[in-house]
C-alpha cells in the first residue's frame, strides 16, 4: 500500500496563529494569574484596611491560609512581596507596579464590557478572567473604543 504525501492545507484552512503558539501563550497567562490576583488583592486590602494579612487574603481569594502562605513564599522569592511571620504583607516596588497594571487591565476590560451593555455584575466576573489573557494590542483597542487613550 502506497502512502500519499502529506499536503499543506490551503491558506484559508490554516489558522492565522499556529496552535502551539496559542497554547503556549495560554499556559503562560494561566501561570501568571495567581501572582496577579495576589498582588492586586494585597494592594486592595492595604488600601481598604491599611494592611494585608494572611487571613484577609485567604478570605478574599477563597483559599486556605496554608495556600496563601505557600503562594506568598513564592511571590517573595520572585520579588513581589515582603512578608514576616505574624506580620502584615507588603508589596515591593515590582509588586506595586504589577498590581497597578492588573488594576488598569481589569478596569479597562470591565469598562469595555459595560460599554457593550453587559450588566455590572457579569462585567465584573468576566473581567476577572479576561484581564489575565488579553493582549496589549487588544487592551489598547478596548481603551480606544471606550475613550481612554
Amino acid at each position: 500500500m502506497m502512502k500519499r504525501p502529506l499536503r499543506k492545507p490551503p491558506a484559508a484552512v490554516r489558522p492565522a496563529v499556529p496552535p502551539a503558539e496559542t497554547f503556549r501563550r495560554s499556559r503562560r497567562d494561566r501561570a501568571a494569574e495567581t501572582a496577579q490576583d495576589y498582588v492586586e488583592a494585597i494592594a486592595d486590602l492595604s488600601l481598604a484596611l491599611g494592611e494585608a494579612r494572611v487571613v484577609d487574603l485567604a478570605r478574599r481569594l477563597g483559599v486556605t491560609h496554608v495556600t496563601v502562605n505557600r503562594t506568598l513564599a513564592r511571590l517573595q522569592k520572585i520579588g513581589f512581596v515582603n512578608t514576616k511571620p505574624y506580620r502584615a504583607i507588603f508589596l515591593t516596588a515590582a509588586g506595586n507596579t504589577l498590581a497597578a497594571e492588573c488594576k488598569r487591565r481589569h478596569e479597562t476590560v470591565k469598562a469595555f464590557l459595560r460599554s457593550l451593555g453587559v450588566s455590572e455584575k457579569v462585567a465584573e466576573l468576566d473581567a476577572e478572567g479576561i484581564e489575565h489573557h488579553v493582549s496589549p494590542e487588544t487592551l489598547a483597542a478596548f481603551e480606544r473604543r471606550i475613550g481612554r487613550r
